[in-house]
């Protein structure tokens, strides 16, 4: 036997090995047993080319010859299948391809077998690979072998197309390796042939190994038809056999005695390993049904968190319109627009006028956040004097913190800082809101507030000797409509979003914001980052 028909019979028997392998695996599964058929006429397809090229008689290259043109009818077919059932057994072919499929099949099987109008003669070469002659119809079966390997790999493309994750890298991995495998084999067995070009005829058998390594390479990589496992599996059998061969062919009693302690520790281990195996296995599918279920619920909170956020809009400015006519309105008759009012019923007014702009101030920070949320909030940025922005919101601010006995106190800082391209509406509300919960949340003490340059950013710093907070408070006071002990005994109007606007705001303009509390009853201090330059 030549060194040719020893490397065809190499790549027969690896596609024999990984067909039998995936047989045995999954017998019940439609999919293993259409590749196992597919790799089974590989085979066939190999053996044929090595029994053809030893033939003596020229009744026996004829004969093998054809049996060399009817296998790869079969490879195709198979093939053209196995791409509408892959991955997923549930994606079966419709009768009609099948209705297609075979009688196709079946008639160029016939021209293949039992006529000479593929294979015609077969004329022997001393020294060389023989001469095929072909018949009338060879053309026809050129263009039906490519146009079914065309037809399965459009379909495979769509598939791939369709499909994301391990399933499209599984499809990719057969597709490459089919490709290569068929165009490289057609190449060698079909184009050069039709020149009388006979030298490289064998090599598309050989080639079909590509096919086997690329799938192999899918399987155990991306654990198509649990492969892992069966090459766990066999590994350690194989190992297992070997030590107890080794048993039976023992010289001595010592050498007995070593070779069957040695087939029990293979053994042992082996099943510990193929136990492990299988245990990574079920972990990495469960871990990937779990992301793809977090993507999906990840995806619905989108949409979810989007719908929200328009809702909120639009019930915003729904409100928004009345709630101000309300303002109004309560003004005027506060101020005696429409007559004088009794003093009782004027204080009440005022009580209404101040629920009425509390509500006012929710409304708007709600059409903040759902305009932030949603990307809509568009920055007005000019260059600013950012302690002079702060030091207008101390003034402001400053009548509340005196009704309240409070030591108010702005420190700035001791040379300008560079101005700072930002919006100073909204830079000035959240710094305002800052002050505001200070002022709110402080019953006595004191209240600092201070402008200083660290290294290369501008740093804001809002100090009190107020409530303070707790390590759980401290993690979800910037969350929306989250408020602190506090805020629940001393201000029960609060709706908690001030922080969280503030943060929002100050997001916008690229600063950093955070807190420091020692505890309950000890104050905290809020701190604002801002780059400089």
């Amino acid at each position: 036997m030549d060194l040719k028909n020893i490397i065809i019979l190499i790549s027969a028997g690896v596609n024999l090995f990984l067909g039998a392998l995936i047989f045995l695996k999954g017998r019940k599964k439609i999919v293993n047993k259409v590749y196992t058929f597919l790799a089974f006429t590989v085979f066939f397809w190999s053996i044929g080319m090595v029994l053809y090229r030893s033939a003596l008689t020229v009744e026996e290259f004829i004969f093998w010859c054809k049996i060399l043109y009817a296998a790869p009818v079969f490879i195709v077919g198979s093939f053209l299948y196995f791409t509408y059932i892959f991955p997923e057994e549930k994606s079966w072919p419709t009768k009609k391809l099948l209705t297609i499929i075979i009688p196709v099949c079946l008639l160029m099987l016939y021209f293949v077998l039992f006529t000479g109008a593929i294979v015609k003669n077969v004329i022997f070469n001393p020294g060389k690979e023989k001469t095929i002659i072909f018949g009338w119809l060879y053309y026809s079966y050129v263009f039906f072998i490519s146009g079914f390997f065309i037809w399965a790999y459009v379909n495979l493309l769509k598939k791939r197309h369709d499909s994301k994750g391990i399933i499209r890298a599984q499809i990719t991995y057969v597709f490459l390796g089919t490709f290569l495998a068929s165009i490289l084999g057609m190449i060698t067995n079909l184009s050069l042939p039709t020149f009388g070009i006979f030298y490289f005829n064998w090599l598309g058998q050989v080639l079909s190994i590509i096919m086997a390594v690329f799938i192999a390479y899918a399987i155990l990589k991306h654990h198509l038809m649990n492969i892992q496992i069966i090459a766990t599996e066999t590994f350690s059998i194989l190992v297992s056999l070997a030590f107890l061969v080794n048993i039976f062919i023992a010289k001595s009693v010592g050498q007995f005695i070593l070779s069957l302690f040695l087939f029990i520790a293979i053994s042992f281990f082996s099943m510990m390993l193929i136990r492990s195996v299988i245990k990574e296995i079920n972990s990495r599918k469960r871990l990937e049904q779990i992301t793809l279920e977090l993507q999906k619920a990840y995806e619905d909170l989108k949409v979810l968190d989007k719908a929200k956020s328009e809702f909120i809009s639009m019930a915003s400015h729904q409100l928004r319109t009345p709630l101000s006519a309300i303002k109004g309105y309560i003004s005027m008759l506060v101020d005696g627009s429409y007559g004088k009012i009794p003093e009782k019923a004027r204080g009440k007014l005022k009580n209404v006028f101040e629920s009425n702009e509390r509500l006012i101030r929710v409304v708007n920070d709600l059409l903040d956040i759902s305009k932030i949320e949603m990307g809509k909030m568009e920055l007005e940025k000019e260059p600013t004097q950012i302690e002079d922005l702060v030091q207008s919101c101390y003034e402001e601010m400053k009548i509340g913190a005196d009704k309240k006995g409070l030591k108010f106190v702005f420190e700035k800082p001791k040379y300008s800082l560079p101005k700072i391209e930002l919006d100073p509406l909204k830079f000035r509300q959240a710094i305002l809101n800052l002050i505001d919960n200070a002022i709110r949340y402080t019953q006595k003490g004191e209240i600092e507030i201070k402008v200083e340059k660290v290294n290369s950013v501008a740093r804001i710093s809002v100090k009190d000797t107020g409530e303070g907070l707790t390590a759980e408070e401290q993690r979800a006071v910037f969350e929306g409509f989250t408020r602190g002990s506090a805020g629940i005994a001393h201000f029960v109007e609060g709706a908690g979003l001030g922080l969280y606007v503030a943060k929002k705001f100050l997001g916008l303009h690229h600063a950093k914001i955070w807190l420091e509390s020692a505890g309950k009853g000890k104050g905290s201090t809020f701190f604002v980052e801002l780059p400089i330059g």
